[in-house]
């Protein structure tokens, strides 16, 4: 069993009853105690679990969804990484949407004072970035501001996506997987992160590696409507051949 999938399994247990245990872990997947502990060590990491005596609880207990302040100090380096090369794939010239969250904001902080391009978003964050950047037309979408994320949701940000067509939509996710897709936990937030990809003629979703094999309760996206997932390198190979064979293409950053 890879890793990957090992991992996968710990997270729903942990869900199902409510806290998972090192030795009864070990015994049920076949493996040794400090292997358990590696894969809860690497499952706090990117936040599906919490560490605690003996095991670990699944996050949901503690937060339901993570602060935008709590994600941006996660992983820096890796989603600095991922944003630079995102870079790669703005039109020159052209329109994008940038999705809100931590790697998307990154993408907002590099962006060129000068670059001519236009940019649409629900991202209150990203937008008090680039409102001084003369190069770029700025569009901020409305609606309710979600406190947890400072993204604006609901009908006036989903209803003007309906009507535009960018030439790529830089989208973050909370989860990934070839089976269930892109999910994030909450619906208001995937409804417009729907809108966000069929407004686009290219999606490229920007993560970090600890999100694949994670699944939240709504999806947003199916992996086929997706045309470039850029994570690190951390993604293990067998995962990553699995997403391409899923229709996009996989780059690491």
């Amino acid at each position: 069993m890879y890793a990957a999938e090992r991992q996968q399994r710990i997270i729903a247990e942990a869900r199902r009853a409510g806290r998972v245990e090192v030795t009864a872990l070990a015994d049920s997947l076949g493996v040794a105690a400090e292997t358990v502990r590696r894969d809860l060590t690497a499952l706090e990491r990117r936040g599906s679990l919490r560490r605690v005596h003996g095991g670990a609880i699944p996050v949901e207990r503690l937060e339901v969804e993570p602060t935008l302040a709590t994600r941006s100090g996660r992983l820096t380096d890796v989603k600095r990484r991922i944003a630079a090369r995102a870079l790669d794939e703005l039109p020159s010239g052209g329109s994008i949407i940038l999705d809100a969250g931590s790697t998307t904001l990154a993408v907002a902080e590099m962006l060129p004072p000068d670059l001519d391009l236009t940019v649409l978003t629900n991202s209150l964050a990203a937008a008090t970035v680039l409102s001084t950047h003369p190069g770029i037309t700025l569009y901020l979408l409305g609606g309710r501001v979600r406190g947890t994320t400072g993204a604006a949701v609901g009908d006036w940000a989903t209803g003007p996506l309906s009507d535009v067509v960018v030439d790529v939509a830089i989208i973050g996710t909370n989860g990934l997987s070839v089976a269930r897709g892109l999910t994030t936990p909450d619906q208001s937030e995937s409804l417009v992160k729907r809108a966000m990809v069929g407004a686009a003629r290219k999606c490229v979703v920007l993560t970090d590696s600890s999100k694949a094999g994670d699944d939240h309760l709504h999806r947003f996206a199916q992996l086929g409507e997706v045309d470039v997932v850029i994570t690190d390198t951390d993604l293990d190979d067998d995962v990553a051949a699995e997403i391409r064979a899923a229709g996009p293409e996989v780059v690491t950053a």
